[in-house]
């Protein structure tokens, strides 16, 4: 039915990377980050945290190591999950080595805050001899103040210039596979830096608008900067970066493939919206319609129209719709009208028909 087809976009070809059983990269379609904003150290907290991810569509997860504690409880949680997950280091060269000892499937560094040269040759060393990626993380914030005087102020030049050097160590070091980040919370610096590098590096890139904001705000300029960079066919895994339950931003970072057709999954709620002509209250409908129907993982449009002037039409070309009327509505399924519905009947007749949908 209504946008069943997956958009065709010409993606840049990137080298494809392995973390665990997820590739990156190539071929392989854009995956789905969060990170845990548990403490690491409360293994049991984080576990169900990362399992709520999961359970949300999450491909990797990445996980804080701050300290030794955190070293110890990261070993703990590594055992008990299989989904990859990503340990988070800065400025400790020797907790990325104890990580990567721990099993971790990648890490996240930042070169520049890593220590001497020695140390993180020591670190490539260890990922090398583990088999895993090094996702080499840039934000604006980290940037050099004399990079950033180098090139006049440029944010996006010193960004990109910064990555390029970063890269381009752990490649001297024999690092073979390389994720690359370049974050700013400003959407078109991010995505200018973005498609800049992507001329001179064909390493994956991993996406997201860093500290873009609440979840509101937030989840905008994250659109904005991953969709815009996605369309041009840039970008191999994402992570919408937002001040909110991470399940959150998994959602989101859901709903964002899906608009674009990236990813087939999940159930888009189309709604009207509110006017004078609506014959119910279709912000709380398609509201709890919408939350209640976020970890549907198969393909489904559910549409919740207001009133007979496009209602029927858009109802028609969902899976499941209801168009409302005075005397309550009409439930469509595939295009058919189905029976009339009493207006409290309405939510949990759309909740029971995309139940059996998503069950065949």
């Amino acid at each position: 039915m209504l946008l069943r087809r997956l958009m065709i976009i010409k993606r840049k070809k990137t080298r494809k990377i392995y973390l665990g059983s997820v590739a990156v990269g190539g071929d392989a379609p854009v995956s789905i980050q969060s990170m845990t904003n548990t403490l690491t150290t409360d293994v049991a907290g984080t576990l169900t945290q990362i399992r709520a991810l999961e359970d949300a569509g999450c491909d990797i997860v990445r996980v804080s190591v701050p300290d030794e504690e955190s070293l110890k409880a990261f070993r703990r949680i590594k055992k008990e999950v299989q989904i990859p997950i990503v340990a988070d280091i800065h400025f400790d060269y020797m907790l990325a080595i104890g990580s990567i000892e721990a099993g971790a499937d990648a890490i996240r560094i930042n070169p520049g805050n890593i220590g001497s040269s020695k140390r993180l040759a020591e670190v490539a060393r260890a990922a090398i001899s583990a088999g895993i990626p090094i996702r080499v993380g840039v934000n604006t914030g980290s940037v050099k103040r004399k990079v950033l005087e180098a090139h006049q102020g440029d944010h996006v030049a010193a960004l990109v210039d910064t990555a390029r050097q970063y890269v381009s160590m752990v490649e001297d070091m024999g690092v073979k596979a390389i994720k690359v980040s370049l974050k700013s919370p400003d959407v078109l610096d991010t995505i200018d830096a973005y498609r800049a590098f992507s001329t001179v590096s064909d390493w994956p890139l991993h996406l997201g608008v860093t500290e873009a904001g609440t979840l509101f705000s937030g989840a905008i300029r994250s659109a904005l900067g991953i969709g815009a960079l996605l369309l041009d066919g840039i970008g191999d895994t994402i992570r919408v970066s937002l001040s909110a339950d991470p399940v959150k931003e998994v959602i989101a970072a859901r709903v964002l493939l899906e608009s674009i057709g990236l990813r087939n999954e999940g159930v888009r709620v189309v709604s009207c919206p509110t006017c004078a002509r609506a014959n119910a209250d279709i912000e709380s409908i398609a509201t709890e319609v919408e939350n209640a129907l976020s970890g549907i993982r198969k393909h489904m449009v559910v549409a919740v129209m207001g009133c007979v002037v496009n209602g029927p039409g858009e109802a028609r070309d969902a899976d499941i719709g209801v168009a409302c009327d005075e005397k309550g509505g009409v439930l469509f399924k595939h295009g058919n009208p189905v029976r009339r519905l009493a207006k409290q009947e309405i939510v949990k007749t759309i909740l029971e028909e995309v139940e059996k949908e998503s069950s065949t």
